[in-house]
C-alpha cells in the first residue's frame, strides 16, 4: 500500500524523490526568526479538553494593533507528521504583513512540534477536511481573544490539504471571517481501492452544500496532483451543491504549479486576484508598512556563473553537483568549504540560508556562498578571513542545535 500526501515543499522539483536516495544529503537546519517582521512562535490551544499545543508562526507589523488576521494553514509531506518541520508561508506572510495585518502559521496536531494526534480518515476526504478544520476553528477561537487582533476582519487561506481544511472550514458560522482562499486545495491519496479524485469531488460538493463565506480558488494549469480536468469537477460540484467560489486557472508555474505559494515569484500569481477577492469581502489591501530587504551578496568578478572549474575545494563529485545545480530555477543558492563540503538550495524560502546551514552542518570548517541565483558571489579575501577566525574560535561545549527537515524548496548536500 502506498499513500501519497503532498504539500507546498514537496513539489519545487520531480528531482525530490530521487535525493532521497542520494547519499550525503543532509536534514536542513531551522530557519532563523525574521526580526523584520516579528516573527515569532506561540502556542495554541487545540484539541479535546485543549490538551492539545499547536505551534504556530506568527508575524506581525510594529505597535500594538488591532491588525487585521490572515490564518495561513499548510499542506502534508510524505511521511510521518511530526517529522515535517514548522511552515512559515514567508512570502505570503511578508506581503500581507505589509498591508498592515497579522499572520498566523498554525500547524496541526501532530505536525511538527504540535502536540496531540495527526487523524487519518483514510480516502474519506470529506472526513479529513472536516477533522483538519478543527483545528482552524481553535486558532481563530484563540485570535479573537487577542487585544491585537481585529476580530472583525480575519480571512483564512491554505494550500493543498490545508487549502481542502480551509474550504471544510467555510461550512460553519465564523464570526470576523469575511473570506476564503484556496490554494491548490485537495488531497490525494494513491493507497490501493482509494478513488481520491472522486472522493474529492464528493467532499467539495458537500462543503457547497454547507456553505456559509465565499472563497477564492486558485489552480495552475501545470499542478501535478490536481489536473484542470479534476479542478474543473471540484469546482463544479461545490457551486452546483450551492457554495460561491471564484476560480483562477492561471497558466503553467514553473515546474509545478502545486508548489507556487511557497514560491519567491509566486507573487506575481497570486497577489493581483488575491488583493481584488479581499477588496470585495471588505479586507484591507493597500500597502502601509515598508518592510526593509534583507542584505543581499553582492555579485564579484571572480568567475563566469558557468566556469565549473572555478569554484573552489570541490572534488569531482562535487564539480558535478554544481553542474547539476546551474540547470535549477531560481531562486537559488551554492554553498563552499574548505573542507571539501557542498551545498546547493533551490526554490522555497531563503535557498542563500538553507545553503549555508547545510553544508555547515556537514563541514568542520565554514561554509561560503560561491553563487546565488545568476552571480557569483565568492570574495576569497572574506572566505580566508572567515577560516581564520573560525579556527581561533573555540568549539561550543554540549551538543549542536538540533536539524528539523526540508524548509521548502530543493536542497543536496555533501
Amino acid at each position: 500500500m502506498f499513500r501519497a500526501r503532498i504539500s507546498v515543499r514537496k513539489l519545487t522539483s520531480a528531482f525530490l524523490a530521487a535525493l532521497a536516495l542520494l547519499p550525503g544529503l543532509a536534514i536542513e537546519q531551522e530557519l532563523q526568526l525574521d526580526y523584520r517582521i516579528n516573527e515569532h512562535i506561540i502556542l495554541i490551544p487545540a484539541g479535546q479538553d485543549h490538551q492539545a499545543r499547536l505551534e504556530t508562526t506568527v508575524f506581525q507589523p510594529n505597535g500594538p494593533g488591532p491588525f487585521p488576521l490572515i490564518i495561513i494553514n499548510h499542506g502534508k509531506d510524505p511521511g510521518h507528521p511530526n517529522l515535517q518541520p514548522r511552515d512559515r508561508f514567508y512570502h505570503m506572510a511578508h506581503a500581507f504583513v505589509e498591508r498592515g495585518y497579522a499572520v498566523m502559521v498554525p500547524m496541526r496536531q501532530g505536525f511538527a512540534n504540535s502536540t496531540g494526534y495527526y487523524h487519518d480518515h483514510g480516502c474519506d476526504m470529506t472526513a479529513n477536511g472536516y477533522t483538519q478544520a478543527e483545528d482552524i476553528v481553535a486558532t481563530l477561537a484563540y485570535a479573537r481573544e487577542q487585544s491585537w487582533i481585529d476580530a472583525d476582519h480575519i480571512v483564512v487561506a491554505g494550500q493543498s490539504y490545508g487549502g481542502l481544511a480551509t474550504v471544510a472550514l467555510g461550512t460553519q458560522d465564523l464570526p470576523g471571517v469575511r473570506g476564503l482562499l484556496n490554494f491548490a486545495g485537495g488531497l490525494r491519496d494513491d493507497s490501493n481501492g482509494c478513488g481520491w479524485r472522486s472522493a474529492l469531488v464528493s467532499a467539495f460538493a458537500e462543503y457547497g452544500a454547507q456553505n456559509k463565506v465565499p472563497s477564492l480558488w486558485m489552480y495552475g494549469q501545470n499542478d501535478s496532483l490536481f489536473s484542470p480536468e479534476l479542478v474543473a469537477r471540484m469546482h463544479d460540484a461545490f457551486e452546483q451543491a450551492g457554495g460561491h467560489a471564484q476560480l483562477v486557472e492561471y497558466d503553467a508555474f514553473k515546474r509545478d504549479s502545486h508548489g507556487m505559494l511557497a514560491s519567491r515569484d509566486g507573487e506575481k500569481v497570486w497577489l493581483a486576484d488575491t488583493m481584488k477577492f479581499l477588496q470585495r469581502v471588505g479586507m484591507p489591501t493597500r500597502v502601509v508598512y515598508k518592510v526593509p530587504e534583507p542584505p543581499q551578496p553582492q555579485a564579484t568578478n571572480f568567475a563566469g556563473i558557468d566556469d565549473i572549474d572555478a569554484v573552489p575545494f570541490l572534488s569531482e563529485n562535487g564539480r558535478r553537483a554544481y553542474r547539476e545545480y546551474l540547470t535549477k530555477m531560481t531562486p537559488r543558492a551554492f554553498a563552499v568549504s574548505p573542507s571539501g563540503a557542498w551545498c546547493w538550495a533551490e526554490e522555497g524560502e531563503d535557498p542563500d540560508a538553507r545553503a549555508l546551514a547545510t553544508c555547515s552542518a556537514k563541514s568542520d570548517k565554514p561554509c561560503r556562498l560561491y553563487s546565488v541565483d545568476e552571480n557569483v558571489v565568492w570574495n576569497p579575501d572574506l572566505a580566508e578571513k572567515a577560516a581564520v577566525t573560525a579556527s581561533n574560535t573555540p568549539a561550543p561545549v554540549g551538543p549542536g542545535d538540533g536539524a528539523v527537515g526540508n524548509a521548502a524548496g530543493m536542497t543536496a548536500a555533501n
